[in-house]
């Protein structure tokens, strides 16, 4: 016969594993750069280029408008904060990589992804597979 809990004992949940990735980060506009937002859906980390696989947002090297030059600004500003909010996973998509070596990953805490914070925000879009123009 099991012997049973005492009515008594606390129950353990299990806890969700700690994020992986975080750091401070600035902006570097040009050039490489480490641990910097390039714009808002482009970053380095750890010396590694990522894009964000799952978004779309705003140019801002050069930007084709003035709407696109203040949406692009924002979403820059917006992916730095939220980088520099706490820890975060980089998930693999479909492929590892694009034409320009940029890694291609979902930046997510909590298991919401930055893309969809940016979306919500209207300062980016889904990826389509293809850029829209933003003017």
């Amino acid at each position: 016969m099991q012997a049973s809990a005492p009515a008594h004992a606390e129950l353990s949940w299990p806890t969700a594993a700690p994020e992986p990735h975080s750091a401070h980060f600035g902006f570097c506009h040009t050039g490489g750069g480490r641990n910097c937002v390039v714009d808002g859906d482009t970053f380095w980390f750890e010396g590694q280029k990522y894009r964000l696989a799952d978004i779309d947002t705003p140019e801002t090297h050069p930007p084709r408008c003035a709407q696109e030059a203040r949406l692009g600004t924002q979403a820059t500003e917006r992916l730095r904060d939220w980088l520099n909010s706490g820890a975060f996973r980089l998930e693999e998509n479909e492929r590892d990589s694009d034409r320009y070596g940029r890694k291609l990953r979902i930046a997510t805490r909590d298991g919401v992804s930055v893309g969809s914070v940016l979306i919500d925000a209207g300062l980016a879009r889904p990826w389509e597979g293809y850029r829209r123009p933003w003017c």
